[in-house]
């Protein structure tokens, strides 16, 4: 006799559900085991010697694994990296066996309650002024106008404030769920402009469109003086590439206007970020610097829950770098935040495929699909309507379902 043996696997409580209910066992057997039907690796940096002996044996003791450094047997080492491996059934209870321990244990126990929460695929709901901007499983697109004479895509250079407005009109009848405007080229080599320069490249854009649109303006500056006068003349969202560390009083503008802030990962300034950019470990470094900002930015009275996520593609990424972000950016969820990725008509794709800025439609839609396959929530794209039924497509696969 035999048997028809093949692959399966739960991407989520829900979905683990289904498949256990499918074998027709009880009701009491699917609850139990579907905590047990996903399967999750952590890293944990600067563990002490002592705490990671702890968390072998007690990964060891539940039935799961933990992956500690030689040292730590003999104690020639204080700290190293462990790799925690196990089921959501072992870490539901590692936390518990964990909490009354010393050397930070009690902490970490709390940490991964909330990240096995937050790696769960939820809805996001993030009010803006215009309107909710409602995140499942269709993702939402941002459209780019770039009100300078210098930006690397010719494609969204617009100078004159009227073409600007017109092309903000026009992204929103192709589909945009989200406009941003930006007044500072980023691109790599850039060296910034002055406020007053910025301000006066965009706000007569933002007063021009903003009574005239349904869909929510992101103001994409560095500057808190900006952002302040784009919010005032009808921008929703503030998208700050140095997530509210280019200046301090950024987060003071984002907590008293109550708007919904973009915070991204960015290695060095856009001046050197592309001079040799390295990671020891490019996600760890990536989501620690996120967590940090969201944190900090928090304690300033930013709402947690008008953040969004950004990884940054290009800017300070090497091409592998980059690829590596767009294939796993589904890691970036224990942060439980909506992720943004702008990975439009970028570098990487022009060097993988050997194409010029211009020349860049397919591989700006092959990772447009496989950002949204890995969970991207938003999507920044200079081509809406030539990107926009890619993106739909996508979201149907995520979803297993036409949505």
């Amino acid at each position: 006799m035999k048997f028809n043996l093949h692959l399966t696997t739960a991407r989520n409580h829900e979905e683990a559900l289904a498949r256990l209910a499918a074998t027709r066992c009880s009701s009491a057997g699917t609850l139990k085991m579907a905590s047990k039907m996903r399967h999750y690796c952590f890293k944990l940096e600067g563990v002490p010697a002592a705490a990671a002996l702890i968390l072998k044996q007690e990964m060891l003791s539940i039935g799961g694994e933990a992956a500690i450094p030689a040292g730590a047997l003999d104690h020639s080492i204080e700290r190293g990296e462990v790799i925690l491996m196990g089921t959501v059934r072992h870490y539901n209870l590692l936390a518990e066996k964990i909490k009354p321990q010393p050397f930070g244990l009690k902490e970490l126990a709390g940490d991964l309650n909330v990240i096995l929460e937050n790696v769960e695929p939820r809805e996001f709901i993030v009010h803006t002024r215009k309107r909710d901007l409602v995140m499942n499983d269709r993702p939402l697109l941002m459209g780019i106008v770039n009100v300078t004479p210098d930006s690397f895509y010719d494609g969204s250079r617009y100078q004159d404030a009227r073409k600007a407005s017109d092309r903000v009109l026009e992204l929103e009848d192709e589909g945009a769920d989200i406009i941003d405007i930006g007044g500072e080229s980023t691109r790599p080599g850039s060296e910034g402009v002055s406020e007053d320069e910025e301000g006066q490249r965009v706000i007569p854009v933002i007063e021009r469109v903003a009574p005239r649109i349904n869909v929510p303006i992101s103001i994409d500056t560095q500057k808190p003086g900006v952002a302040r006068s784009a919010i005032r003349a009808g921008a929703d969202i503030i998208n700050d590439i140095s997530a509210l560390s280019g200046d301090d009083n950024m987060a003071d503008v984002a907590a008293r206007e109550a708007v919904p802030v973009i915070i991204m990962h960015m290695q060095g300034t856009p001046r050197n970020m592309q001079d040799n950019p390295n990671y020891d470990d490019l996600f760890g470094e990536i989501i620690a610097f996120l967590h940090e900002r969201i944190h900090r930015a928090v304690a300033k009275g930013v709402d947690e829950n008008k953040i969004i996520v950004d990884p940054g593609i290009g800017f300070g990424k090497s091409v592998d770098h980059n690829l590596e972000i767009v294939r796993d950016l589904w890691r970036l969820r224990s942060l439980g935040r909506p992720i943004l990725l702008g990975p439009s008509n970028k570098s990487f794709i022009g060097k993988v495929l050997e194409a010029e800025k211009d020349d860049r439609h397919e591989g700006t839609a092959a990772s447009l699909v496989a950002a949204i396959l890995s969970g991207a929530n938003i999507l920044r794209v200079h081509d809406i309507a030539g990107m926009k039924r890619f993106a739909e497509m996508a979201a149907a696969i995520r979803a297993g379902k036409i949505i």
